[in-house]
Order: C-alpha cells, then structure tokens, then sequence
C-alpha cells in the first residue's frame, strides 16, 4: 500500500512540473495581449528645499559668524510654523566639523557655510520664510526635489485602474473577432520610475531659473512671483502589460 502511495505522489509531482514547464502558448493555443495605461496629476505637499547660508562681513563691521547665522535661520523657520522634524543638516561648509576647524586655524577669516535642507507642505510657507531670510548671509535657496504623502496610494490606484483598462480593452479587441476573454495568464507590474512622478528644479517664476542676487529685490532674486500659486503639479503614469487566454 505504501508502495502505492509513494507512486502516485511522485506520478502526480511529475505531471505538476510537466504542467509547469509546458509553454504557455501550448497550455493556452489562444491568447491575447494588451496594455493597460493610467495618470494622474497631483498638486505635491511634500517640496524640499536646500538653503545655503554663509558667514559674510561688510565694510567695517566684524564678521556675522556662522553660529549666528544659523540661530536666526532657525528661529525664522519656527516663527512661520514648522516642525522641527522638517529641517535637516545637509553639509557644513562641504567638509566635516574637523576639517573646518582645522582650516581656521590656519585663516581666521575663513567663511564657514550651512546648507539646510527644508521640507515645506505648500509655497505660501516658501514664500513666508523667503521673507525672512538674511540676504547677506543666503547663498542659494532652491528646490531639490518635489512629492506627495500619499504617493504610494496613488500608485496603487493607478495600478489597479491600468489593470482594469487592460481588461477592458482585451474584452472589446476580443469580440471583434468573435472571441471571448478567459482568465489571466499573466500581469507584468510596471517598474517603479523615481523620475516619472518625483520633480525637481529652482523655486521659479515663468518658468525660467533664478539665481540669487543682492543686487535683485529679494521676490525677484529668489525666483518668487506666483501671486500664491501652487507649485507644478507632479504627473503619474503607468503601463500594465497582461496576457489573457481566449476561450
């Protein structure tokens, strides 16, 4: 009886692997393939922006040193109502603290830099703290990159959405030449694509890059003349590919 057992178990995980490697087109002779597509464009509530601060001295006066610098940058950037857990060190003066103090020792006049980087939720907050910024001590105010907080929700629906249109699509192909959809054999997921839903480049106005200044009014050096508008709105795509038999 055990004899028996052992033979049927290995009969039937032998027509499982034949199943398996059998090609699809011998197991469906009939199939279909289409594409699926789906987009959507948001507004981002996720702007990141790098500011580069650096220590400066006028004509005359002493040096605004970097510790300085910083506090009254901080203190802007909590007056307007951000969360701390929205600012971040990005470099301090291109090289690490050992570095920097080691060179000062050798130029006491050397200028030390802090570059920032910002997370704000709109540009009515840019615009706020742009206000408030040192314009001696700002040497670069830009945008890196844009997002959205529920972006990995967005994709999935648009995922879904792309599927949907890909059955759609086989079932109206299909009846064309009198056939009829069956199951799906497979579902290619779209690759992940960084460069298709996440935007970056300067804070702008009319669509032209700013430079800072100080010989621009402080709107016009930073770029900043959108009345309120919302940043550029971030534009997600997919393609689903999926392959269904005919019945």
């Amino acid at each position: 009886m055990k004899k028996i057992i052992t033979l049927l178990t290995a009969l039937l995980l032998t027509n499982l692997l034949i199943a398996q490697s059998q090609p699809i087109c011998d197991r469906f002779p009939k199939t279909i393939s289409v594409t699926g597509s789906a987009e959507m464009e948001i507004v981002p509530d996720e702007i990141y922006v790098q500011v580069d601060l650096r220590e400066y001295k006028k004509r005359g006066d002493e040096k605004t040193n970097i510790d300085k610098i910083k506090a009254d940058f901080l203190a802007s950037f909590k007056m307007i109502g951000i969360a701390d857990s929205n600012i971040a060190v990005a470099s301090f003066d291109g090289y690490n603290l050992s570095n920097i103090w080691r060179q000062r020792k050798k130029d006491p006049d050397l200028l030390a830099s802090i570059t920032y980087q910002l997370k704000f939720s709109n540009t009515k907050l840019i615009d706020d703290l742009v206000n408030k910024l040192d314009d001696e001590a700002t040497n670069n105010f830009r945008i890196t990159r844009t997002s959205h907080s529920k972006i990995i929700e967005y994709r999935k629906q648009l995922k879904i959405i792309a599927v949907k249109a890909a059955k759609e699509k086989a079932i109206y192909l299909s009846e064309s030449v009198n056939e009829q959809v069956g199951p799906a054999i497979t579902i290619t997921e779209p690759e992940e694509s960084s460069s298709s839903d996440i935007l970056s480049g300067r804070y702008r106005s009319n669509a032209s890059n700013s430079v800072y200044s100080n010989s621009l009014s402080k709107a016009d050096a930073y770029g900043i003349n959108d009345n309120g508008v919302d940043y550029r709105k971030i534009k997600i795509r997919y393609e689903v590919k999926v392959l269904y038999a005919l019945k």
